[in-house]
């Protein structure tokens, strides 16, 4: 009998629209108390939206307000900008644990 392969979920990323594995996104969410923030592990409750692992394509998906629609919500100044600091935050400590 084949071994089963198994099957690799797909998101689709708001920013540029492309479908990648779900592990090669990060997820952006809204908690139930309507916070927006990035979610790097993927499991914390609320609505998600996942982007590409770049800067692009989560300014992308702010500026196209493409963002808002997939988490119900508007997004300020503040939090959009927040969102991409950490992002920024996000990636260098990939790079450095990448580096070791």
């Amino acid at each position: 009998m084949p071994i089963k392969q198994k099957k690799v979920p797909m998101r689709m990323c708001v920013g540029c629209r492309e479908m990648k594995p779900k592990k090669e996104l990060i997820r952006v969410v809204r908690s139930p108390e309507g916070e927006v923030t990035i979610d790097p592990v993927g499991k914390k409750p609320g609505r998600g939206a996942y982007v590409c692992r770049s800067g692009n394509c989560l300014a992308r998906a702010i500026k196209q307000k493409q963002l808002e629609r997939q988490l119900e919500t508007s997004l300020g100044p503040d939090t959009a900008q927040a969102l991409q600091d950490t992002l920024q935050q996000l990636l260098r400590e990939e790079a450095a644990g990448a580096n070791e």
